[in-house]
């Protein structure tokens, strides 16, 4: 068996890109490429893997739909490699898997992403199916029709989960009045009034160069990659839609009971946050990770699971939206413990608001936190995407030498005065999907 035909069963199998070591990636250069046509694209070459993979996003995300349109980024991402340019649905599929080509597209509040993964061999042709699909989408019928039955089953389906129950309306509850408040994948109303020509509007409004970031990771070297990101970006509309959402704080200080006949309740909560560019960010991370911020060793599952079986998980995340920071925090329990489960998370908060962290604690979350990071930068996929998330967020190329450093530079005083600002028991804005006991709604549901 060849080595070529070795990563193309890799490609074809899903079994992702062959790794870069971390070793590699924290040392290689990231060559900063200006394009003939005047784009900005983030290399870091790996020659040793004949593989290419390729990251971008466009700023707007959902924050870009029309009222009455919610979900329509959503619905983009999943048809724009169903059919362009001269090649229908069944044909560009079976382009993509001739060639062994794979393409992913995402949406989130702020960004549409995308990514393409190629063997080397065949970038040419990758690119220009890329170009196809975001230039020339076709949104035929067939596909457009199966789709939004795939989406509106699945809507059908999380509209009796009770966790994505309570994430839509702690969004709504927390932005009433902010396009943070409305579900991004949509709704059946919104879903079932889209059209084709809606989706070419938003491709039209959203997949401009002024809010473009590319990188790519792989077996390419710069003058070449930059004739290909033109062929694929350089002739999309020079300026897209305003970009113009404003910035908000969520409303909090509420409790919202959502009645569902399950025998858990899912419980979200959360409080105004930090955004990616605030100076205590990196300590927002480290309190984070005391609190409730990934693995066992945290004070919510202290509290929570270890000594009083509450929950299987309690959990905790900061959610820093372009406009909005977050400190979100969900835990799942029976029915009958869920006003003692609150009662103990609001103790959590209240505890370190108060007393601090341990130098013992702030040790093992720095420790948790330098030491995990290389494993976000496993293959060229994921480098790909951080370069995207750092173009995005301003980080600088030589971000991935100083993250931990930064991470290590966070005292306990930074992380105790930090705690006492935000973690504000009172402030929380907390929903119960369920029938909680112990839980009373301050606010009615609408």
């Amino acid at each position: 068996m060849t080595f070529l035909f070795l990563c193309r069963r890799m490609l074809v199998g899903g079994l992702g890109v062959l790794l870069v070591v971390w070793a590699s990636s924290a040392s290689a250069e990231i060559e900063v490429i200006e394009t003939p046509g005047g784009l900005t694209v983030w290399l870091q070459r790996e020659p040793a893997i004949p593989i290419v993979a390729l990251n971008f996003a466009f700023r707007g995300g959902s924050t870009l739909e029309p009222d009455g349109r919610e979900g329509l980024a959503n619905m983009v991402t999943r048809l724009l490699d169903e059919g362009a340019g001269d090649l229908d649905s069944q044909a560009f599929q079976d382009r993509l898997d001739e060639l062994s080509v794979r393409f992913a597209f995402d949406s989130g509040r702020d960004a549409f992403f995308g990514s393409m993964t190629t063997l080397t061999d065949n970038v040419d042709e990758a690119f220009d199916l890329l170009a196809m699909a975001l230039n020339d989408p076709r949104f035929d019928e067939e596909p457009v029709e199966r789709i939004r039955e795939q989406i509106s089953v699945r809507l059908a389906y999380s509209a009796e989960d009770p966790n994505r129950v309570a994430w839509r309306t702690w969004a709504k509850t927390a932005f009433p009045d902010h396009t943070y408040g409305r579900p991004d994948e949509g709704t059946l109303e919104s879903i079932a009034a889209i059209t084709a020509d809606d989706m070419k509007a938003y491709v039209t409004d959203a997949f401009a160069r002024d809010r473009l970031i590319i990188s790519a990771v792989g077996d390419i070297d710069a003058e070449r990659l930059a004739g290909l990101v033109d062929r694929v970006f350089a002739g999309l509309p020079a300026n897209g839609a305003p970009l113009d959402t404003a910035d908000i704080r969520p409303t909090t200080g509420q409790t919202v009971v959502v009645d569902m006949d399950v025998p858990q309740s899912a419980i979200l909560l959360g409080l105004p946050g930090l955004k990616r560019d605030h100076p205590d960010y990196y300590v927002a991370t480290v309190l984070n990770k005391v609190l409730g911020g990934g693995g066992l060793n945290t004070r919510l599952f202290e509290e929570v699971r270890r000594k009083r079986g509450l929950a299987y998980s309690a959990s905790t995340s900061l959610t820093p939206f372009d406009h909005a920071g977050l400190l979100i925090g969900s835990v799942g329990t029976q029915n009958a413990r869920a006003g003692e489960t609150i009662d103990v998370v609001k103790d959590v908060f209240a505890d370190i608001a108060a007393n601090g962290i341990t130098q013992t604690e702030l040790n093992d979350a720095r420790d948790y936190l330098t030491g995990s990071f290389p494993l976000r930068l496993d293959s060229n996929s994921e480098i790909a995407r951080m370069l995207v998330a750092m173009q995005f967020n301003d980080l600088g190329p030589d971000y991935l030498e100083q993250r931990n450093g930064f991470i290590e530079a966070v005292t306990l005083d930074d992380v105790n005065r930090l705690a006492a600002e935000l973690l504000k028991p009172d402030d929380l804005l907390i929903v119960v999907a369920g029938r909680p006991e112990g839980v009373v709604s301050t606010t009615a549901v609408e």
